[in-house]
């Protein structure tokens, strides 16, 4: 975990909204992509093409997890857990390109 670069942005839903993890992000220099909830008196901006990744990554994790494998995590270590994973990416991508 040491050699992972560090996060920009956030990109949450209205659940994550609360000011203490707006605060622990902008004390991190991260930029919170929260969508304010319906109860909150003091509004907050969201960037919306940042937000709408955030349909693009939750979709790639549906479809991951139609793989049972992945799902169910059968794999005993994380190495073989994370070469499956893999397969499965590959799987996807080869499948998106035939489309």
């Amino acid at each position: 975990a040491d050699n992972l670069p560090s996060p920009k942005v956030l990109l949450a839903d209205r659940g994550y909204d609360a000011n203490s993890i707006r605060a622990g992000m902008e004390e991190r220099d991260v930029l919170p992509v929260i969508p304010m909830r319906k109860s909150r008196k003091k509004g907050f901006g969201v960037a919306r093409s940042l937000y709408r990744l955030r349909n693009l990554v939750e979709r790639c994790f549906n479809k991951l997890k139609n793989a049972r494998r992945v799902a169910t995590r059968y794999d005993k270590t994380a190495k073989s857990f994370l070469g499956f994973i893999d397969i499965t990416s590959i799987r996807l991508w080869l499948r998106h390109l035939s489309t």
